[in-house]
């Protein structure tokens, strides 16, 4: 595992640098990991939904491509930014296609069950966004601890190499925005919101 980061480090410095053959070495050595990250978040998502985890991964795919000039710390980075665009192409496409009512109907018990029980999966997720877009307001790392931990799957370790905050940090804020999401979410369903 440790030389395979290594080198998706060295493909994605390169990348960064404008060489363009890294792109074509790079695809291959993080598409399992892409897939695994789009189907997590499509775990989420409704049976039937018409964005299936392929397409969800080709779309991200094309906006990192876009992204040539992205200063790429390391591969968990990568792999962050590649969970950040998932979510937003899913909220966008949640949001578009009006596939949800303010609160949904959602049971959210916790960040972790967010979606699970949810009659209206696009509505949880949007609801989910919402919060955590107020929580970044409040405090922008806690927010990226969140999208980090939970959207992207990366672990204590990881989040506090990408963040470049200790792993004590990582899991103060960890704890705090899940409490925070908590809240926030059960105020906004008894307010009918």
């Amino acid at each position: 595992m440790e030389p395979l980061s290594h080198q998706v480090t060295q493909l994605l410095h390169a990348w960064s640098e404008g060489e363009p053959q890294a792109l074509d070495r790079l695809t291959p050595l993080v598409y399992d990991e892409l897939h695994r990250l789009a189907r997590r978040h499509m775990a989420h998502e409704r049976s039937g939904h018409t964005l299936q985890t392929t397409a969800l991964v080709n779309e991200a795919y094309l906006e990192l491509v876009d992204s040539v000039h992205a200063d790429w710390q390391n591969r968990a980075h990568f792999y962050a930014v590649c969970a950040r665009v998932m979510r937003r192409i899913l909220v966008d496409w949640a949001r578009s296609h009006n596939m949800f009512k303010r609160g949904g109907g959602a049971h959210l018990v916790g960040l972790e069950d967010a979606f699970v029980g949810a009659r209206e999966p696009d509505a949880a997720l949007v609801a989910l966004d919402d919060a955590l877009s107020a929580l970044a307001d409040c405090d922008a790392r806690k927010a990226r601890v969140v999208e980090l931990r939970f959207f992207g799957g990366l672990n204590i370790q990881e989040t506090a190499a990408v963040l470049k905050v200790s792993e004590e940090t990582v899991q103060r804020d960890w704890r705090f925005a899940k409490s925070w999401l908590r809240r926030e979410l059960s105020a906004e369903k008894s307010y009918g919101v």
